[in-house]
């Protein structure tokens, strides 16, 4: 249940009553303790971004910027983006540094434009702003108020960027790792009454430091505390569709994994009596199985958690590139809020919220109008738009934003 606070006030005295004090000062409390942590957050603007909404908010937009039906105002609703926001006032949804410059005086936070605000289109200077105060309305009017009880959500209700609930398990579940990483990861080596599959809740065992393998730390317990791992199984390489070069290896993400004794070793004694090393592995419990685990799948530390606030804008430099992989098993075509890879990363300059065009297979034909029956190709056609939410050094995961025809293994992206 959400947490409300609930205001009380004497309608004659227009102060608490008495009785009240303490619940008030408790909800006081809170409400600025949930107000400090929602201030502390650290929101993704750049600086480039926030030059260009303060230039936009001084110039406005020229009205040939404008989408051909932009209107006069709208009423944000909840399932809104700011990506389908920008796309009803502007020509480009990517253009969305734009959007917050049109409302920057009344909206200081491009991530705080929430449910029931209304936004009004300003022309009247021959320029395009938006603003939450209707045009021409003047100062507003003031109004007395009685007091009465209030429920008021504590919850974070501001609407994204862009639809988050598509990429919400990609932003930790699909790891892109090289082959000597994943080689060097702790496996599940046994389980408890010799069972097949593991669940949530049972307890299994792991080790990390091989006799033939290279030197690994060991699994275990920091500071009396269990260390948090990601069980992934056998990773499935990735290719460039055109060179063939490996770009790494996606795991497979099938649960989670707490350690709770580490591993060691122990003096002991063979079947002929000799003494021996015994090596002992850790212990780990299954805490979250997405999958049922088994012997053999591997362990990866629990990666830091990345923000979920993006700003779809298009990349500076110019970059293109092939489709990888769509995700999902025996999945040959992504369509719209489908998440795709792509073969280029952090090493080509790809970052988080860099907006992509598409482009449709050009197709190879033979002239029949020439003589000489000459084959053509035929120019790529742009097919769609897609989002960059995740990256890693030589690929990237991209969301499909927009799309005209399916997107398959091989189509190439370029600037939008």
């Amino acid at each position: 249940m959400p947490l409300k606070k609930r205001l009380f006030a004497d309608s004659r005295s227009m102060r608490p009553t008495r009785p009240l004090r303490p619940v008030v000062c408790a909800v006081a409390l809170i409400a600025a303790t949930w107000a400090a942590a929602v201030s502390a957050q650290n929101f993704p603007i750049t600086p480039g971004q926030r030059a260009t909404a303060t230039q936009v908010a001084q110039t406005g937009v020229p009205l040939s910027e404008l989408a051909p039906n932009a209107p006069d105002s709208y009423t944000i609703k909840r399932g809104d983006t700011l990506w389908a926001i920008a796309g009803i006032f502007l020509k480009t949804p990517w253009r969305w540094p734009e959007l917050w410059g049109m409302n920057l005086d009344d909206i200081k936070n491009p991530h705080r434009i929430y449910p029931g605000q209304v936004l009004y289109l300003d022309k009247s200077s021959g320029r395009a702003r938006l603003t939450t105060r209707a045009p021409g309305g003047g100062d507003t009017e003031t109004v007395r108020v009685s007091p009465r009880t209030r429920y008021e959500s504590l919850g974070d209700s501001a609407i994204p960027p862009v639809n988050l609930q598509a990429i919400e398990s990609f932003l930790t579940e699909p790891l892109i790792v090289d082959e000597a990483t994943f080689s060097r990861a702790p496996r599940i080596v046994a389980t408890q009454e010799n069972r097949v599959l593991l669940s949530r809740g049972d307890r299994a065992y792991a080790r990390a430091q091989y006799i033939d393998g290279p030197a690994t730390e060991p699994l275990s317990v920091v500071d009396g505390k269990s260390t948090q791992y990601r069980v992934f199984r056998n990773a499935t390489p990735l290719r460039d569709p055109t060179t063939k070069q490996l770009l790494g290896y996606e795991a497979q993400y099938v649960g989670k994994a707490s350690v709770v004794t580490g591993e060691t070793t122990r003096p002991g004694r063979d079947s002929d009596g000799k003494a021996v090393t015994e090596l002992v592995p850790a212990s780990i419990d299954i805490v979250a199985a997405k999958e049922e685990m088994r012997i053999g799948d591997r362990l990866l530390p629990e990666p830091p958690r990345e923000l979920t606030n993006f700003v779809p804008r298009a990349p500076e430099g110019i970059h293109t590139g092939q489709i990888v992989s769509v995700y999902g098993n025996a999945v040959n075509f992504a369509g719209q809020n489908q998440v795709v890879t792509i073969n280029r990363g952090k090493e080509h300059g790809i970052e988080r919220g860099h907006v992509l065009a598409l482009q449709r297979e050009s197709n190879l034909i033979t002239d029949s109008t020439d003589t000489a029956r000459p084959e053509l190709r035929l120019p790529g056609e742009r097919n769609g738009l897609m989002m960059v939410f995740r990256t890693f050094d030589k690929v990237s995961y991209a969301l499909i934003l927009q799309i005209t025809d399916g997107v398959k293994v091989g189509d190439r992206f370029t600037n939008p």
